[in-house]
């Protein structure tokens, strides 16, 4: 992502927010859809080897802060999923497959759409069933918490790591790991886990290197 000009970055702004493009020449405005998955990825620095580690960076941490600034506050903030993902050590490759694979995950994500799909013919449900697109009191209805996990959300709102738009995003996403589970209730586990992924300022230690997906369906 920082190899691109930050200008270039903030236009997916607005599209990312309401899932339509706007051209403006002259006199007329025209609107297109632009409901898209966003997924993108950034070294930690320039360099792309961090500041620690075997054969780090000379100049971080300086250079990491300056090269991730590059991606601006609010983009992250419009982004649902941030994870850290460490260089593969010699022992990641001698470790055997995971249980899960490809296949039954793809099982998992249709499930939790069908569940998805169920909820939102319900009587009052919106015309966009995905959990990504849910608002409002239909946002507040299928995303309804416990009373720990809503202690943790409001303690998070209150540690100043949350906007207004990060407190949506969460509750989205809890709901929607709670539907890969297949529980109906979101609980403070739920939460808990959808608040790991936000990213409310550039990491700067490690080798890791981002890897972001805004969540369009």
């Amino acid at each position: 992502m920082p190899e691109f000009s930050p200008q270039a970055l903030d236009s997916l702004r607005a599209p990312l927010e309401t899932g339509e493009v706007m051209v403006a020449r002259a006199n007329h405005h025209v609107r297109y859809p632009a409901q898209v998955q966003l997924v993108a990825a950034q070294n930690p620095c320039r360099c792309g080897i961090g500041g620690a580690g075997r054969g780090h960076c000379g100049k971080a941490p300086r250079c990491q802060m300056a090269y991730q600034s590059r991606v601006s506050g609010p983009l992250i903030d419009r982004i649902d999923l941030c994870v850290d993902v460490p260089p593969v050590t010699a022992a990641d490759l001698a470790l055997p497959c995971p249980a899960e694979g490809t296949a039954e995950v793809a099982m998992r994500v249709a499930r939790a759409r069908e569940v998805q799909a169920a909820r939102a013919a319900e009587p009052g449900g919106p015309a966009a069933f995905l959990n990504a697109r849910a608002e409002g009191t239909w946002l507040e209805k299928i995303a309804a918490l416990d009373a720990p996990a809503q202690a943790l959300l409001s303690r998070a709102a209150e540690a100043g790591r949350l906007s207004a738009r990060g407190w949506t995003r969460t509750l989205r996403l809890a709901r929607t790991i709670a539907d890969l589970e297949g529980q109906p209730q979101v609980r403070r586990l739920h939460v808990a886990e959808a608040l790991i992924y936000r990213r409310t300022a550039p990491a700067v230690g490690g080798w890791s290197e981002p890897v972001a997906a805004s969540l369009g369906g």
